[in-house]
């Protein structure tokens, strides 16, 4: 399991390109509108990492196959060859002028067992381009990718897009198509580009107090029990939670109250409890929990299949840190239940009118204040299609975020062989880590 990687690697760019749609449309909107769900998310790329074994192919991951296949993929998503820039009224918008997007092709010395444990880490944002956000923000590329050829034969294919343009499932729809389009298949699910369906009602009408936009509970006091290091440096821990681990969980916060809780209720509500524990808090401390929501099916009428953009919205329970260590598992994960059933499409669209009336929505963008101690984000990747990314070379071996930007981030990703475990992409306190650790195999 261990702490973040320690290896050197040297990374070549062989070459750089900028690949434009192959061919244009004609009919598409030379500005899209974005929505208050795009307008509230960081300024930056996400980024991902998928590594492939070789397959004995003597064009492993050929990079005239993989342009070809991107330009045409473009032609479809063609927002994603555009640039950002500004609308009349100063609002950011996604000007479709078929620039293009990065693809970048590099080689390194190093092999994939090199690399040990593969988790999120410095060394894997070596492994996407860089962006230079210092310019104008019509400057850069929305998304770019870059493969790595290693040593041993093995590939690593890193990945971006501008959360602007796009969320996590959007940049999957869109990785998941350009691979099929390299194995010679077609647009099974084309994107749809229209974000007006997310816009606010006229006038707005928010109808509850949206507390997942509020500023998050602070500490209590500066001073922290021996052992949760407020000054050290935060890492990232990989664990691993097996079927068997997962049901005896389950069954725990069954035998406790009765009542049956998802799998992912009661293993968000153990990570909570283990994180409140390691982090030595009070007893009266105030800790909240970001649940990353997608919106597309509690949204009444769903969104239409393929939807582009953010439809992410994020459900907020707040608990005092001794009654999330005292009280049953089973107690936490009704209330992580209670807010997410909250989430319906009445609350969404009072959501988003909420964030109409707000003067300057980059004044809610999340930064690491809000994750950090006493509180806890946790995105779940188990129900999406991470590992479908098969480029004519094969599926993944592994393939999660490039790095964790923030401590108290917790990614929850499904197992490539689908064997129904989970792994867990921790970034906490490194003072931290240990006893989180010891605590989240304690059930």
């Amino acid at each position: 399991m261990g702490s973040d990687q320690k290896m050197m690697m040297n990374i070549d760019i062989m070459k750089s390109s900028i690949v434009p749609p192959s061919e244009l449309i004609a009919d598409c909107p030379k500005q899209l509108w974005t929505s208050n769900l795009d307008l509230v998310v960081g300024r930056i790329h996400i980024l991902t990492v998928y590594f492939y074994r070789p397959n004995g192919s003597s064009k492993f991951f050929d990079p005239n196959v993989m342009k070809k296949a991107l330009a045409d993929v473009l032609v479809s998503f063609y927002p994603m060859a555009g640039r950002l820039g500004r609308d009349e009224t100063d609002r950011i918008v996604i000007n479709c002028n078929n620039e293009g997007v990065l693809f970048v092709e590099a080689e390194s010395d190093s092999t994939l067992d090199d690399f040990g444990e593969l988790k999120p880490s410095p060394v894997f944002r070596q492994l996407t381009p860089s962006v230079d956000y210092s310019g104008d923000i019509s400057s850069y590329p929305l998304l770019f990718a870059q493969v790595t050829h290693f040593k041993c034969g093995g590939v690593a294919l890193g990945c971006g897009v501008h959360h602007t343009l796009s969320d996590g499932l959007s940049l999957l729809h869109f990785i998941n198509t350009w691979s099929d389009m390299a194995r010679g298949l077609s647009v099974a699910i084309p994107p749809f580009i229209e974000r007006t369906l997310l816009r606010a009602r006229e006038p707005p009408t928010p109808t509850y107090d949206h507390v997942e936009y509020h500023s998050p509970p602070s500490m209590n006091t500066t001073a922290q029990k021996p052992g949760s290091g407020s000054l050290s440096k935060s890492s990232t821990t990989m664990l691993k939670l097996t079927l068997d681990q997962l049901n005896s969980l389950k069954a725990k916060a069954k035998s406790e109250s009765g009542s049956t809780h998802s799998t992912y209720e009661i293993l968000a509500a153990h990570i909570w409890r283990c994180a409140c524990k390691a982090r030595g808090l009070p007893d009266d401390q105030l800790s909240k929990l970001y649940v990353a929501t997608d919106g597309r099916s509690r949204l009444s009428p769903r969104l239409p299949p393929g939807y582009l953009g953010n439809v992410v919205f994020t459900a907020t329970p707040v608990a005092k840190s001794g009654d999330l260590t005292s009280k049953s598992l089973s107690n936490t994960a009704k209330l992580i239940h209670t807010t997410l059933t909250k989430m319906d499409d009445d609350y969404l669209r009072s959501a988003i009118d909420y964030l109409e009336s707000q003067p300057d929505l980059s004044a809610l963008i999340r930064g690491p204040s809000y994750f950090a101690s006493p509180n806890l984000n946790i995105n779940a990747w188990t129900r999406l299609p991470v590992y479908d990314a098969d480029l004519g070379w094969g599926r993944p071996i592994f393939m999660g975020p490039a790095c964790i930007l923030y401590e108290g981030t917790i990614y929850v990703l499904p197992s490539p062989n689908n064997d129904r475990s989970v792994s867990l992409a921790v970034c906490l306190d490194a003072n931290e880590q240990p006893l989180f650790e010891k605590f989240l195999y304690e059930f």
